[in-house]
């Protein structure tokens, strides 16, 4: 094979070490994720009329939703039975093992005690939040290929990646499945923002949010197709676990999208909840 037929790829994780103490890519655009998310959504939340403290109390609502959600998605989807023997391993998320699909129930959660607690609108935030998710996933998935993990299949396609720290064969380079959900999430990123820039309130509610979550799993539906399996057993089914985890969220945005169409409602300023008729 021509070598110029790929792109060797032989990023070291480890950015630096201090002793024991080391910084890496990944943890570093994880915590990158939060930082740029909160700036953007403060500007958000400041431009409808919202405060910058609802802004920091929401984010303690997403990190804590997010790691919890995604370290348990990654334990109960993928190896169950496992952790359920093996229940200490579940809190040892330093040694990785992390889900998006279980990230995002674990947000819709976090974020409806929020909603609930701080008396907003609950699709209001979501339709906000999305936004700065669709960024956040697009640094995580730069994360995964600074640690040259969720690779793709085999291919001979010229953008194709040599993954030299995985140990194989130099004539196995492979498709960047990291780089396509990064940029389309990115891509997703840029749509969402520009349409709550130009409309803001004037969105109808459940809008963003359902944009959001029908094109992100329907588009992590077909590129699992290139990918290579996360664990042994998904070797026999006819759609791995990420597919099959990504049909009921399709589902749950076309249907919010349906809903939007037949009843385009904006919400109220600032995502304040509506009241309640008085008899």
């Amino acid at each position: 094979m021509n070598l110029l037929n790929y792109i060797t790829w032989n990023v070291d994780p480890e950015i630096f070490s201090i002793g024991p103490v080391s910084v890496r890519w990944y943890g570093l655009l994880f915590a990158l994720a939060f930082i740029f998310g909160q700036r953007i959504l403060t500007k958000i939340y400041v431009a409808e009329g919202r405060t910058e403290g609802d802004v920091d109390v929401i984010t303690l609502y997403m990190i804590i939703g997010t790691v919890i959600g995604a370290r348990l998605g990654h334990t109960l989807f993928y190896s169950p039975e496992y952790y359920l023997s093996n229940p200490i391993e579940i809190l040892k998320i330093w040694e990785g093992g992390l889900a998006s699909h279980g990230a995002t129930i674990g947000i819709l959660l976090a974020l409806w005690l929020f909603s609930r607690k701080q008396k907003f609108d609950y699709l209001w935030v979501l339709d906000r939040i999305v936004i700065v998710v669709a960024l956040g996933g697009a640094l995580i998935r730069l994360g995964n290929l600074m640690n040259s993990e969720i690779i793709g299949h085999q291919t001979t396609v010229p953008w194709a990646f040599l993954f030299e720290r995985l140990g194989e064969n130099p004539t196995v380079p492979r498709h960047p499945t990291q780089l396509y959900e990064s940029l389309s999430v990115f891509l997703l990123f840029v749509l969402l923002y520009w349409l709550w820039k130009k409309y803001k309130s004037a969105l109808p509610k459940g809008l963003l949010f359902g944009i959001f979550v029908t094109a992100l799993f329907t588009f992590r539906f077909f590129v699992e197709f290139l990918k290579e399996d996360q664990v042994e057993k998904e070797a026999t089914m006819a759609l791995n676990i990420g597919q099959q985890l990504s049909i009921p969220l399709i589902l749950i945005g076309l249907f919010i999208l349906f809903k939007v169409w037949r009843n385009p409602k904006p919400a109220l300023p600032g995502g304040r909840l509506e009241e309640k008729s008085k008899v």
